[in-house]
């Protein structure tokens, strides 16, 4: 009853369709331009994705943080390396770009050494004042090395901070306000403001500026990224088509399978816009995406129409066979594509079930857009004539499904050793995988902001933000003496890990505050001993300033207090360690019953969320294989045929992961991302092969080997032409500059490549070796959704 029921739908959509054609393309266009007018709500993201969950212990730690301190990720650096800084002109040059930046009303404040102050003791108030480090323009050689001296010499305060002692490496520090940090203000200040303005420096000056923070990187990241949207659509639209008319030799279905994806891309940006979602890393791959999925729609709707026609040159039952023939199976392959995508729905993650929800919806209206176009409008062009069916009469094509033929036909034994070979050596290289990755590892190696970032690194020890917070428990517990000796004694466990810099915290203050009691004398830069403490600390309080001084270290109450130190960019597994040692010394250091600390900032949210999320991917795929094999269960209701089916998918899974250890390749969000989107992909050669082979047995009254010949002989080319179109395909992200990037186009590409030998040597000779008892076990129990239609049971004589 069921059979039948799928059967009379897919006929009579064929009817529906081929009736209805000026109607469907009225209502595609009307589609089409309600989702354009959406292109206008498209944004692209001016912020970091955070792929922990909100209710996540770390971020809500992170959230805490920034209410007590702000944002700690504000800051942009500005530095130089060059001893001709210290020339009177190239020097006040300097402290004018500083001023030139303060007068922008997108800056916060900015610390220079245009604004440097030093903290002096004023005897007569008994009190430290503020003074600034240059009180008048100098105007010589000597002046100026005045300046540099007693910066460098005697206000260690600053070392690190806006000097690097050893290298003469002097930066300036750019606060952005809070307010525009994450909007695309802060991209116009960057990208011309700031750009302008150090450009203007270096022309005038012939000094090389390095620039690097947070938001720079954020900015440039994303401004590459929306570059690479439409090189990556023009790409993939040039391979696809370039071989599409490679093996159709034919301009009129080049152009009808172009427009085609053309229309999905629209689609995808339009419901991009729909819902308001931001363009991220991921989200820009999905218009390619669509084009290389649809692509593959195209070839098998046009090569069965052009079967067909060589078949019978009846236009009108070709067009209906197009629809009802390959419309099931077509529909069935997008929808374990789609289910490959959907899986990243059910994680926590904003970023990817934001990137699972499109390209699950444009998989499905890819599919749609190509079962209505190609068959209405062939309806409206004339029979294909015979040079429109050259290619399928191709000799070296009809060798290559020969040679698999005969592989299959003879050498099964064979096939089967070298698959347990191959997934042998694929296990050994398993083991050798790391799973790892770093912060920028995946950013464009050649742009210039990647290198800048190399440089502070060397210079200042790292730009990616740690931060440890002590609570102390009580109302102006920061400043007790015995608070403050705990903070400085794990300020120096942090001072002896070499990836992380020197800390900054209210310690640093003391002991400036100390060394300005004793008039500026460097080596009294110390935290005050038990005696001193007192009226020190006393002076401090008196001092006018001494509030501006503390906000930035200690919270309002003086019961929170912040050690803000830079991490440079190492693995993942290297953070954790960092991690480990810091956490052990803080028990240490600071009783539980005393002390609330912890440990937060960008650094470790990034090693917490690339944990999070490889748990999590690796969970989808295990959901990706788990509904695509309760779909093969409801299609064959067979465990066995369950198992023929996905061991030629399983197995490039397995390739692809054993290449990637023995190439060195890591485990990470952005490589493990290709194992869900290549299963999902793969599957699909097996339903057509399984689809024609039911259709096959059928025809030839449950004949196993004939039927699988038949099936490997009609679909091989189909399933040859696709996967190589899905090859090239995702290869153009091999083009992109950012590392993840590059990994996924090249890794899913070499894993459809496998999985197309799988599916068209390892499946059929699967089928033959169990010929027997699948068809006493298997074959003869009726599906519940047949993909022969009835009309065509009764061509061949059921």
């Amino acid at each position: 009853m069921l059979k039948e029921l799928f059967q009379g739908f897919w006929a009579a959509l064929a009817r529906i369709i081929l009736r209805n054609r000026i109607l469907i393309l009225l209502l595609i266009v009307a589609v089409t331009v309600f989702l354009g007018f959406q292109w206008k709500h498209m944004r692209f993201s001016n912020t970091e994705a955070n792929v922990l969950p909100d209710d996540h212990p770390e971020t809500v730690q992170y959230n805490a943080f920034v209410d007590l301190f702000g944002q700690e990720d504000n800051a942009i650096v500005l530095a130089v390396r060059d001893s001709l800084l210290f020339l009177p002109d190239n020097f006040n040059r300097w402290n004018k770009l500083s001023k030139q930046f303060q007068a922008v009303p997108e800056i916060d404040f900015v610390v220079s050494t245009d604004n440097l102050q030093e903290l002096v003791k004023d005897n007569e108030k008994q009190e430290f004042i503020l003074q600034p480090l240059i009180k008048s323009v100098p105007d010589t050689k000597e002046k100026v090395a005045e300046i540099k001296n007693h910066l460098f010499e005697n206000m260690p305060f600053y070392e690190n901070l806006i000097f690097n002692k050893k290298s003469g490496t002097v930066r300036t520090v750019i606060y952005l306000d809070k307010d525009i940090l994450n909007t695309s203000v802060r991209n116009e200040f960057i990208l011309n403001d700031l750009e302008t303005l150090v450009k203007n420096f270096e022309e005038e000056t012939s000094l090389d500026v390095r620039v690097s923070g947070m938001p720079y990187i954020k900015t440039w990241n994303n401004k590459i990224i929306t570059s690479e949207i439409g090189k990556f659509i023009l790409a993939a639209l040039a391979v696809t088509s370039i071989i599409f008319f490679f093996f159709f030799r034919s301009f009129r279905a080049t152009l009808i399978s172009m427009c085609v994806v053309i229309i999905g891309v629209m689609w995808a940006f339009g419901v991009l816009g729909l819902f308001q979602y931001e363009i991220t890393i991921l989200t820009a791959l999905i218009p390619p995406l669509i084009i290389v999925i649809g692509i593959p729609n195209c070839i098998f709707l046009i090569n069965k129409y052009q079967q067909e026609v060589k078949k019978h040159g009846n236009q009108a039952l070709s067009l209906q066979r197009v629809i009802s023939k390959v419309g099931n199976a077509t529909l069935m392959t997008n929808c374990t594509t789609a289910l490959g995508f959907a899986t990243f729905i059910i994680l926590d993650s904003d970023l990817l079930k934001e990137f699972g929800i499109v390209a699950s919806i444009n998989i499905l209206s890819i599919f749609l857009l190509s079962l209505l176009i190609i068959p209405i409008v062939y309806s409206f062009m004339a029979i294909p004539k015979d040079k429109h069916l050259k290619h399928l009469r191709k000799k070296w094509v009809d060798r290559f499904v020969s040679w698999m033929e005969h592989l299959v036909r003879n050498h099964r034994i064979a096939v089967y050793i070298t698959s347990i070979l191959v997934l042998v050596t694929s296990i050994i290289g398993i083991y050798q995988i790391q799973i790892t990755g770093s912060r920028i590892e995946d950013l464009p190696k050649d742009a210039k902001f990647f290198k800048d970032i190399r440089f502070f690194e060397e210079e200042f020890d790292g730009i990616m933000p740690v931060e440890v917070v002590v609570d102390t428990k009580q109302k102006n517990g920061v400043l007790k003496p015995a608070t403050l000796r705990r903070i400085n004694q794990l300020s120096d466990e942090i001072d002896e890990t070499p990836e992380l810099s020197k800390p900054v915290s209210i310690v640093n203050l003391v002991k400036y505050s100390k060394q300005a009691f004793y008039n500026g004398i460097p080596k009294y830069y110390q935290l005050p001993t038990s005696q001193e403490n007192t009226f020190i600390m006393d002076v401090a309080r008196k001092s006018s300033e001494n509030g501006n001084l503390l906000e930035s270290f200690v919270d309002s109450t003086g019961q929170t207090a912040r050690m803000t130190t830079f991490m440079r960019d190492v693995k993942t597994t290297r953070m954790e360690e960092i991690e480990e040692d810091l956490i052990e010394s803080i028990d240490k250091i600071f009783p539980a019953e005393r002390y609330n600390v912890y440990m937060t900032g960008k650094a470790l949210l990034f090693l917490k969320g690339t944990k999070y999320l490889t748990k999590n991917l690796l969970l989808s795929l295990a959901f990706a294989i788990g509904l695509i094999s309760i779909f093969m269960a409801y299609l064959f209701r067979s465990f066995r045929m369950i198992i023929i089916s996905l061991v030629p998918n399983l197995l490039p899974l397995v390739i692809t992961a054993g290449l990637m250890g023995f190439l060195g390749v890591p485990i990470k969000p952005s490589t493990i991302l290709v194992f869900s989107i290549a299963f999902g992909i793969s599957v699909d050669d097996t339903i057509h092969f399984l689809a024609k082979y039911r259709q096959e047995l059928m025809a030839n009254k449950w004949q196993i080997k004939k039927s699988v010949y038949n099936a490997l002989r009609e679909t091989g080319v189909s399933m040859f032409y696709t996967s190589i179109v899905l090859f090239f395909g995702f290869s153009v992200f091999i083009i992109s500059s950012f590392g993840g990037t590059k990994a996924l186009g090249g890794l899913v590409s070499a894993t459809l490549l496998f999985a197309m030998l799988a599916n068209l040597i390892l499946l059929p000779s699967l089928l033959l070796s169990l010929e027997r008892s699948i068809a006493n076990k298997t074959v003869l129990k009726k599906p519940q959704i047949d993909i022969l239609p009835k009309d065509d049971e009764k061509a061949h004589g059921k």
